[in-house]
């Protein structure tokens, strides 16, 4: 004998298909890829104080979201349809912060994760744009770092910006990753 089923999971059956918890994800989800990787294989045995150590940059609002921004006007922004990162971008570019120094400088990287290790140098800041800057059709990366040592801490601005062909997802992540490339070389060369 079977038991019909209760009233309530009728009707949260039928509503299943009626009710969304979110946008639909795009098809593919955006990423940063470095230009310059640490070889696979490659081993390191290092002293005290040797390491660096990036830690997640802070970063504005409008950035903490897997959206694209787009600067429409000096005042407001505007995000780029179908466009989402596969993590937030202060994370993405962390990781490709430290991939490009260990690359560039020879020292190995530690995560923020590893910090209690030896964090040695440690680099922080506040990703201020990474995004796209709708007048002159530009993807922007502005990174304020502050690099600790010890006591001494520095600090400096990297920017770049790379034309963007047209602002739909697929152009935008290629752009975008190209200038944050751009930024993490200079970071990396500033730190030897």
């Amino acid at each position: 004998m079977t038991r019909p089923l209760p009233l309530a999971l009728l009707a949260a059956l039928a509503l299943s298909g009626c009710i969304s918890f979110g946008a639909e994800p795009p098809d593919q989800l955006l990423t940063l890829m470095p230009a310059q990787k640490v070889a696979a294989g490659t081993t390191q045995t290092v002293t005290a104080g040797e390491a660096i150590t990036v830690l997640w940059p802070g970063m504005p609002a409008d950035l903490n979201t897997t959206r694209v921004p787009v600067q429409a006007t000096p005042t407001s922004v505007a995000y780029v349809k179908n466009a989402q990162w596969s993590d937030t971008p202060n994370k993405l570019f962390a990781r490709l912060l430290a991939e490009t120094i260990e690359a560039r400088t020879g020292h190995p990287v530690l995560s923020p994760r590893q910090f209690t290790l030896d964090p040695g140098t440690r680099l922080s800041g506040q990703l201020e744009r990474f995004g796209i800057d709708a007048s002159p059709q530009q993807a922007v990366v502005v990174f304020d770092a502050a690099v600790a040592r010890g006591a001494d801490i520095r600090t400096r601005r990297f920017e770049a910006r790379v034309p963007v062909a047209a602002i739909e997802a697929q152009a935008v992540g290629a752009a975008i990753n190209q200038a944050a490339n751009q930024v993490a070389a200079e970071v990396a060369d500033w730190l030897k």
